[in-house]
């Protein structure tokens, strides 16, 4: 009785839109994530380095701070300053992802109520992630 159920869904072009669609888009979250996370390690360095410079007692301290291919000695408030604007910086970045991850979720299961309104038990829309 389910093999018949199976064979009488017909699988539009739409429907396979659909389906291409659901799968780019997981695809796309994987790689986002991915990107976040390769940027939290880089952002994590920044704030071990400002806790790091916010330790050191000496204000007369000049702290090299990298700018393109050469450091330049700035002094230990400056440094700081610069840091905490890429931390910033970073984290826009970070928090664009998350958004933009979001934002797919939600296309995702507008997807998930659609497919599965007509594919029933046919189809399986659930990721294999924990």
């Amino acid at each position: 009785m389910k093999k018949a159920a199976a064979e009488d869904i017909n699988v539009t072009f739409e429907d396979q839109q659909k389906i291409k669609k659901f799968a780019l888009n997981v695809n796309r979250i994987s790689e986002l994530k991915e990107e976040r996370g390769v940027k939290k390690k880089p952002l994590q360095n920044l704030e071990d380095i400002c806790d790091d410079i916010m330790l050191a007692d000496d204000d007369c301290l000049m702290i090299p701070y990298q700018e393109g291919d050469v450091f330049i000695s700035h002094s230990q408030e400056e440094t700081q300053e610069m840091l905490e604007e890429a931390k910033k910086n970073l984290q826009e970045e970070i928090d664009a992802l998350e958004s933009r991850v979001e934002s797919i979720q939600q296309v995702l299961a507008d997807l998930k109520v659609q497919l599965y309104a007509k594919f029933w038990s046919n189809i399986n829309l659930e990721s294999d992630e924990s």
